[in-house]
């Protein structure tokens, strides 16, 4: 167990004009002392917290550049796992010493209540007994801390919004990105024929070893990216892709409109090739925001649907239910394994971060505080 002298956490000061300036400028790492449990509510625990994923999510966050800001200073952190420290009266179906898994919808820098400020890239955390759930056997803490942002998106996103089926293909972006590979394992265990794409052969081997059936490199011999419909028709007997899951946004976004067949749905996911859509420094307003032809969309017969999975929880939490219910029973049966790549310790969260923000982490990154 750590000591309270030697407890830390990131600390995110004010918003960056971008997360690269966010993170070399204006985040520290700082003391921290065990919350008093005198202090807390009988319906509160205390986690010491084992595993952080640093996500895409936290990166846009420094800046002010995701659609939902948390006010600064506050810490980092999505979505994490750890150990019940303490535990109030009236939370009783985990005691101290339980491994746990946190519900990011309930706490940390993406949620919208009082516990927004309990970040995972600390040593220990506030947190209401509602939001923990048991960590699975099955599950490391890397991968419990890598579970429900990037299953519960690619999910919704898959199979509430893109209605994707038994026997049916579809063209994943950004495959090798943590929501990404968790779409490759989704799309497979529904039994789809998935392509996936990258930039980088050696994430693309990885790719495939967790389950592609093809992968295509869209990096051309210039470092641009190469048209590469030709190669999704080639892989669909010349018919194209019943659904595209691009999380990457920009130019492949139009090419992928010509790899499709008609009737197809696309789901717009994210736009993690072109991040300063809108404004830095927590200003709103979107300058960049990507543009998609609506002539192909037309003569495509395409169905293009945003999919924001917390957003649409928010509106609708009912949806959820059914959702994680399923995700457990795949989690029971061994389905589903996060992959992480990268692990860090707590003090080079810097390096875990930028790392990320370039690329280099295929599915899970992780911090330890411990």
């Amino acid at each position: 167990m750590t000591s309270e002298t030697s407890a830390q956490r990131v600390v995110v000061s004010e918003f960056g004009e971008n997360p690269v300036e966010a993170i070399d400028t204006l985040t520290r790492l700082e003391a921290q002392e065990r919350p008093d449990p005198s202090q807390l509510n009988p319906g509160d625990a205390i986690i010491a917290i084992r595993s952080a994923s640093v996500g895409w999510v936290d990166l846009l966050m420094t800046s002010g550049q995701y659609q939902h800001m948390p006010k600064p200073p506050y810490t980092p952190g999505l979505e994490y796992s750890g150990v019940v420290d303490w535990a109030g009266a009236d939370v009783t179906h985990v005691a101290v010493g339980d491994a746990v898994m946190v519900d990011p919808f309930q706490v940390g820098p993406r949620s919208y209540g009082e516990y927004q400020a309990s970040g995972g890239f600390a040593h220990y955390s506030i947190v209401p007994g509602s939001a923990l759930i048991a960590k699975p056997d099955s599950f490391s803490f890397d991968q419990a801390a890598n579970f429900y942002g990037n299953y519960e998106t690619a999910y919704h996103c898959l199979f509430a919004r893109g209605r994707l089926k038994a026997g049916e293909s579809v063209l994943i972006h950004g495959a090798s990105g943590s929501t990404g590979l968790a779409a490759v394992h989704l799309a497979k265990i529904a039994g789809a024929t998935v392509i996936a794409t990258g930039r980088t052969q050696s994430k693309l081997d990885v790719v495939k070893a967790q389950g592609a059936d093809h992968v295509i490199n869209t990096k051309g011999e210039d470092g641009n990216m190469r048209k590469f419909r030709e190669d999704v028709k080639a892989l669909t007997d010349g018919k194209g892709v019943d659904v595209v899951y691009d999380g990457v946004g920009g130019e492949i976004s139009v090419e992928s409109m010509r790899c499709v067949k008609f009737g197809a749905r696309f789901l717009i996911v994210g736009w993690a090739a072109t991040p300063f859509v809108a404004k830095g420094k927590g200003q709103r307003g979107a300058p960049n925001a990507n543009m998609l032809p609506t002539n192909l969309m037309m003569m495509k017969g395409l169905d293009v649907l945003g999919s924001p999975t917390v957003i649409s929880t928010k509106m609708d939490p009912s949806i959820r239910k059914e959702r994680l219910g399923q995700l457990m029973t795949w989690v029971a049966d061994g389905s589903i394994k996060p992959y992480v790549s990268h692990t860090f310790p707590l003090s080079d969260y810097k390096e875990a971060m930028h790392l990320k923000w370039n690329s280099k982490v295929v599915g899970g990154c992780v911090l330890h505080p411990v």
